[in-house]
């Protein structure tokens, strides 16, 4: 009987995140919850914790250490952060902190991994397609839409990079979720929302690597 394949989530203690553990539990794979924060519903799934904070290259590279021989067959980058922002008001430390996690954390985190990823892995990068340029017909959301653009970008640069190494790469919008960040608002719940990120990263090969994706399967433009 083959060894279970591993997938580490980041951002995995509540939301999206704890919802993609359940889910990859119930396909028979070992899951890596990293998390800045633990959580009782993270333990209470009985999947590996290990802290990690997507803003800091020492803590990434850590978490790479810990690892040990450890190969990760599914990196999935949910990890992410939104804060209200508006015109004439914008707080600038707020945009970097949304840099700092949502556009540099995917590519900290990966980076820092690039050693574990089984042949074959498959790498996530959980968006939004607020990151949309030709999406975008409301405006507001500097720091959200910012960061999530340049998570775009790095995502499909990742994409390019490690087509040669035989790692897909998907850059997925789960969907407008009822979570924490969204104050409970939303068109679907986070284990809908898994469920549909799952498909789109199954169906994700290197001849398709580098797609931008709603969780419903639609392809967003950039």
């Amino acid at each position: 009987m083959s060894p279970a394949k591993i997938a580490l989530v980041t951002g995995a203690n509540r939301g999206i995140g704890l919802s993609l553990v359940k889910a990859l539990q119930a396909r028979g794979m070992d899951v890596i919850g990293a998390c800045r924060h633990d959580s009782e519903a993270l333990a209470s799934t009985g999947a590996r914790v290990e802290r990690l904070d997507v803003t800091s290259p020492e803590s990434a590279e850590a978490l790479a250490e810990r690892l040990g021989d450890t190969r990760i067959d599914l990196l999935i980058n949910n990890a992410g952060v939104l804060r209200q922002d508006q015109l004439g008001a914008l707080d600038f430390d707020s945009l970097r902190t949304q840099f700092e996690v949502n556009s540099l954390g995917p590519l900290r985190v990966t980076q820092a991994l690039l050693g574990k990823l089984a042949p074959g892995a498959k790498v996530a990068v959980v968006t939004s397609r607020m990151g949309s340029i030709a999406d975008n017909t409301s405006g507001g959301m500097y720091g959200y839409r910012m960061s999530k653009a340049a998570a775009n970008a790095a995502g499909k640069s990742l994409a390019m990079d490690l087509k040669d190494r035989g790692h897909p790469v998907v850059i997925l919008h789960p969907g407008w979720v009822k979570t924490d960040m969204t104050g409970g608002r939303g068109h679907l719940g986070p284990d809908e929302s898994a469920a549909g990120l799952l498909d789109r990263i199954d169906a994700v090969d290197l001849t398709s690597t580098g797609t931008f994706h709603h969780a419903n399967g639609e392809e967003l433009p950039w």
